[in-house]
């Protein structure tokens, strides 16, 4: 009797172990979604592009969890677990342990430990078990609402400090595609007379920007240049009143995200958020782009205005800017014609503030090109293209005619374009179709669409991004121009 009695007893312990291995698995699968987009379950749930990792990972286990008896144990370390982790090491973009991820699993085995207490004891297996899987959800609901009270006293403290710098002047990037580009090349340009700090990388959400001014804006800065993302209206106006500021720059406004807008002009309104800054005084706006009603005293400015002679080849970008009724010439290593226009509203800003031309001039001749963004690479006798962060139509035609200049075989490996049309994907294919030799195709969900338009080149398909480097050796050789063109993420 006694032996049976401590054989329940390890049983019990060996299950309720199990079953923590279990819903830790949950949350770390869970937050690594959320974390992917942004911490909205919504977008979770209605634009994952791959709702069976869901299934096999999240809703089956949970179900077989909750009609639990001896059979999910096995299947628990047989198979769920083993395959999760496999999952898991195969991620480009594995979970970040942030304190917003530390926030929510302390505040999960929180309430796991509420129900171990609340349910011992309870026979009914099924029935005790529930209470793990009501723990993610309340562990979610609370989470949130823990962030968005966090999220709005760091918020305040992020708005005293912009209003301490009075003397600060604030500029705010935005557009559908180029926004990284163009603020770094501000930077570059602005940085050879002022002291300039810029949002990092692609930092551009609200949350990601307040956290940027409390930790990183340093107090002596002359100009701070911030980059503005948007995935719904009410976005981009959120930043504005945080930071307001001085000058803005709306870039080209095409259909990237068109899936969260539905529409073009849906796109347009949230990027013009930007000219509700009280403070605006200049507005650089896209030449293509229809301006709204502004404020009075706010100067609308088109660009490029006046630019010619665009000369764009593999070594670099050539043109002309009309300046105070004078035209002067600019080169640069950058690559791309489009970027002969991003630089060029830098340059205007750059003259607005009193920076002389020859300064501005010797500059733009050695900006540093943006990484992942239309880098050349020359190695092991190949010449890269390096564009795999450019995720538009037109960035990627101008990388494919680049490529159509060079003499030798040409080698594309490209997901096609993301959150865009598949009319997009097919004026991407057709070009594609007519420049390279060979196209490795990435991700699954433009495969059909390109498949059907790319019918010259040899098409090689590659389910999984682990297998690149050993296609790309098997496939290329020296003299090839090889372009990443855009790199999805392995959960797209």
């Amino acid at each position: 009797m006694e032996n049976l009695v401590i054989f329940n007893i390890e049983f019990m312990v060996i299950r309720i172990i199990s079953n923590w291995i279990f819903v830790l698995a949950l949350a770390y699968y869970l937050l690594t979604n959320l974390q992917w987009y942004s911490y909205k379950i919504s977008r979770v749930i209605l634009k994952h592009h791959k709702w069976e990792w869901h299934i096999i990972y999240f809703i089956c286990p949970i179900i077989i969890f909750l009609c639990s008896n001896e059979i999910f144990y096995i299947y628990l370390y047989i198979l769920y677990i083993p395959s999760l982790i496999y999952w898991a090491k195969h991620l480009d973009k594995p979970l970040v342990f942030t304190n917003r991820v530390e926030r929510f699993i302390f505040i999960y085995i929180a309430f796991i430990v509420f129900g171990e207490v609340l349910y011992y004891g309870i026979e009914n297996e099924a029935k005790g078990n529930s209470f793990y899987v009501l723990s993610i959800i309340l562990a979610v609901i609370v989470s949130n609402l823990i962030e968005m009270v966090l999220i709005r006293q760091y918020a305040k403290v992020a708005k005293e400090k912009i209003l301490s710098l009075d003397n600060m002047i604030i500029i705010v990037v935005t557009g559908s595609f180029g926004k990284t580009s163009l603020k770094n090349f501000l930077a570059q340009i602005l940085s050879d007379k002022f002291q300039v700090y810029a949002t990092p990388r692609s930092v551009n959400t609200f949350a990601g920007i307040v956290s940027d001014i409390n930790n990183n804006l340093p107090q002596f800065t002359d100009i701070y240049i911030v980059e503005a993302g948007a995935r719904e209206q009410g976005d981009i106006l959120e930043i504005v009143e945080l930071v307001m500021p001085h000058y803005g720059i709306i870039g080209k406004i095409g259909s990237a995200h068109i899936e969260y807008f539905k529409n073009q002009e849906n796109v347009q309104k949230a990027k013009f958020e930007l000219t509700k800054s009280k403070r605006l005084k200049f507005l650089y706006n896209y030449r293509d782009n229809n301006t709204p009603d502004v404020a009075d005293g706010v100067f609308v400015i088109p660009f490029p205005s006046n630019i010619k002679n665009i000369s764009a080849t593999l070594d670099g970008t050539s043109f002309e800017l009309l300046i105070a009724q004078e035209y002067y010439s600019f080169n640069t290593p950058i690559l791309g014609a489009f970027n002969a226009e991003n630089i060029s509203a830098a340059i205007m800003i750059a003259s607005s503030l009193n920076i002389e031309i020859n300064r501005i001039q010797k500059v733009v001749h050695k900006l540093t090109p943006i990484p992942h963004r239309l880098n050349r690479v020359d190695a092991n006798g190949k010449i890269i293209l390096d564009d795999s962060f450019n995720g538009n139509i037109e960035g990627m035609l101008e990388a494919i005619r680049l490529a159509s200049l060079y003499g030798g075989r040409k080698v594309i490996v490209t997901p096609g374009l993301i959150e865009s049309s598949k009319e997009e994907n097919e004026i991407l294919a057709k070009a594609i179709n007519d420049v390279f030799a060979i196209v490795i195709l990435t991700g699954a969900l433009n495969i059909n669409v390109l498949s059907e338009y790319i019918t010259k080149p040899q098409k090689i398909i590659l389910k999984e991004k682990m297998a690149m480097e050993s296609v790309l050796k098997a496939s290329t050789c020296q003299g090839d121009l090889i372009l990443f063109a855009n790199d999805a993420p392995s959960y797209i």
